[in-house]
């Protein structure tokens, strides 16, 4: 019998059409004003209000079980704790992403249950791509 956990079914349902990008960022702010996501697309800055562990989790999930997908490699704090140097697990990576939000790889879009990460141009012209659909 499969069975589905209500939270993570409610957080799906939430998070199908969401983008997650810190608003003091200039390439989430240029990459935004690039897709033009519309009023259906809700828009959470990671700054003011931080992703819970529920939505992390769900995420996790969508991507096929990997944070390390999820973490920015290119933050402050990861190169000045010598993140890069350690040896993280993926509850480490977890932890870290809840801890410090500038530690999500961003922007980070959910889009009818397409995730896109980061700033690539292949990732950005994918998520222009199915926003313009």
């Amino acid at each position: 019998m499969h069975t589905k956990s209500c939270t993570f079914t409610y957080f799906k349902f939430t998070l199908m059409n969401k983008i997650f990008y810190l608003s003091t960022c200039d390439t989430c702010k240029r990459i935004l004003k690039e897709v033009q996501p519309n009023e259906s697309i809700d828009l959470q800055d990671i700054k003011k209000l931080h992703i819970t562990a529920a939505e992390l989790d769900a995420i996790h999930e969508m991507v096929g079980g990997s944070y390390e997908d999820l973490i920015n490699k290119r933050a402050r704090i990861y190169k000045s704790e010598g993140l890069k140097e350690q040896c993280l697990t993926e509850d480490n990576i977890r932890g870290w992403i809840l801890k410090e939000y500038s530690m999500l790889k961003r922007p980070l879009a959910i889009i009818d249950g397409e995730v896109f990460t980061g700033n690539s141009k292949v990732t950005v012209a994918d998520l222009k791509a199915k926003l313009s659909k």
